[in-house]
């Protein structure tokens, strides 16, 4: 690897780190329908993806059931669309929790000897999407294949490993050591296209027959997490090689945020990510066309 290549993927983890310091903010997904990951499930109404214990419910019945989507709503939300739950359908338990103010509070001008705020629970039944008829997603602006960028194309087409459009998500799939995808129409913009195809084929790298790493953590384990941050900073590594952007773009920084709160015990956990991104991205070079005229 080159001293300036080198020196780009210090400046992009530098980047993120300095960005999640900051504040990284929320990840959305770079395709459209934000909540379509079952993993990230959304409110319909609100369009805000559930926190806590909300999301491994929701996505555990998902799980159970082989919902392809995470938009959830109540009944009444999915009247107000004009849709219908279908008879006999069983909602999934969500849990708001809000806190409410001592009686009188309003008059104490919230000195410090006031009484301690109350937290209570409210539970909602909701329904998946797929439990509903009549629903119309609005119409989104799809992405013109024009817009595709042919030397990325030609990069991520060189590592060798098969990919199958057409998926309503992301995902690498160990078993078949494919990689799955949504199909190029349904991302905001190429760069969140090429990202996220990076990403998952940076998953691939791990395989045994490739670089090796533990691919086998569950979903929300430690391990997961930090494979997670591993090819989520190769991303935008890679990124920045093919000048598709120069920077880490938000998302990024914001992704590997959600996945450091797993690992918030390790302080290290970053640094350890960076050098497993910047092996596969060594392995993504290596290749290249130009990379075996070298070693020619």
């Amino acid at each position: 690897m080159t001293q300036n290549r080198t020196d780009v993927y210090t400046r992009i983890t530098a980047e993120i780190i300095a960005a999640i310091e900051a504040g990284a903010g929320e990840f959305k997904m770079p395709w459209h329908h934000a909540g379509t990951s079952i993993a990230r499930p959304a409110n319909i109404s609100s369009g805000k993806g559930y926190r806590g214990v909300n999301v491994l419910a929701l996505w555990v019945a998902a799980e159970i059931a082989h919902y392809d989507s995470g938009i959830w709503g109540t009944y009444r939300q999915w009247q107000a669309l004009e849709a219908q739950v279908r008879k006999d359908e069983r909602g999934t338990t969500v849990v708001l929790w809000k806190q409410a103010s001592p009686a009188g509070d309003d008059d104490r001008g919230g000195d410090d000897d006031s009484p301690a705020r109350r937290i209570f629970a409210r539970a909602f039944t909701v329904f998946n999407v797929a439990q509903v008829d009549g629903y119309q997603p609005e119409p989104v602006a799809l992405l013109p294949e024009s817009e595709r960028v042919a030397h990325a194309e030609a990069f991520i087409g060189n590592l060798g490993i098969t990919t199958v459009f057409g998926s309503p998500n992301a995902f690498y799939r160990p078993a078949t050591d494919t990689v799955h995808m949504p199909d190029f129409r349904h991302f905001h913009e190429a760069a969140g296209f090429y990202g996220s195809w990076i990403h998952e084929n940076g998953h691939a790298s791990g395989a045994k027959h490739r670089l090796d790493r533990d691919l086998s953590g569950r979903f929300g384990s430690a391990s997961y997490a930090l494979e997670e941050i591993s090819v989520e900073i190769l991303s935008g590594m890679i990124l920045a090689d093919l000048a598709i952007a120069h920077h880490p773009r938000p998302d990024h920084a914001a992704y590997v945020a959600s996945w450091l709160r797993v690992l918030k015990d390790d302080p290290r956990a970053i640094f350890t990510a960076a050098s497993k991104a910047q092996q596969a991205a060594d392995w993504m070079h290596a290749r290249q066309p130009q990379a075996a005229e070298k070693a020619a």
